[in-house]
C-alpha cells in the first residue's frame, strides 16, 4: 500500500496543549487503522511556536527532528534537539517542545500505546 500525500488529512492546531502559536499537522496515516498507535504525523512549527507541557501515561511519544532547532523540556529539564535527534517521552513523564530557531521546525510525531 502507498499512502499519497494528497490524500492525507491536514490540520492546524492553535496553542496546542497550551503552547504558543500554531502547529501544522500532516497525518501520515489514520491512527484508527494502526494497531497500538494514537498518532503518526509530520508536524511543522514556525519560530516561537510550540506544544505545551503534557504527560504520557500508558503511551510513549517519539519526536523525530527532521530540520530546525527545538527547545524541549523533558520531565522538567530543558534541552536542545536538532535534526537527527529523537525525543522519547513515556512512562508518565511530561514534556513540551518549542521552535527555538529562526527557521521552521519540522518533525515526525509518533505516539504508541503501551
Amino acid at each position: 500500500m502507498i499512502l499519497r500525500t494528497n490524500d492525507m488529512k491536514r490540520e492546524t492546531r492553535e496553542r496546542m496543549r497550551g503552547g504558543d502559536g500554531r502547529v501544522d499537522l500532516l497525518h501520515l496515516e489514520d491512527a484508527a487503522r494502526m494497531k497500538h498507535t494514537r498518532l503518526l504525523a509530520r508536524m511543522t512549527l514556525e519560530p516561537g511556536s510550540g506544544i505545551g507541557e503534557h504527560e504520557h501515561v500508558n503511551e510513549t511519544e517519539y519526536y523525530i527532528i527532521l530540520a530546525g532547532t527545538a527547545e524541549v523540556v523533558d520531565d522538567g529539564k530543558p534541552v536542545t534537539a536538532t535534526a537527527g535527534d529523537v525525543v522519547v517521552t513515556g512512562g508518565g513523564a511530561s514534556h513540551s517542545i518549542r521552535n527555538a530557531g529562526d527557521t521552521v521546525l519540522d518533525m515526525i510525531a509518533l505516539i504508541i500505546l503501551d
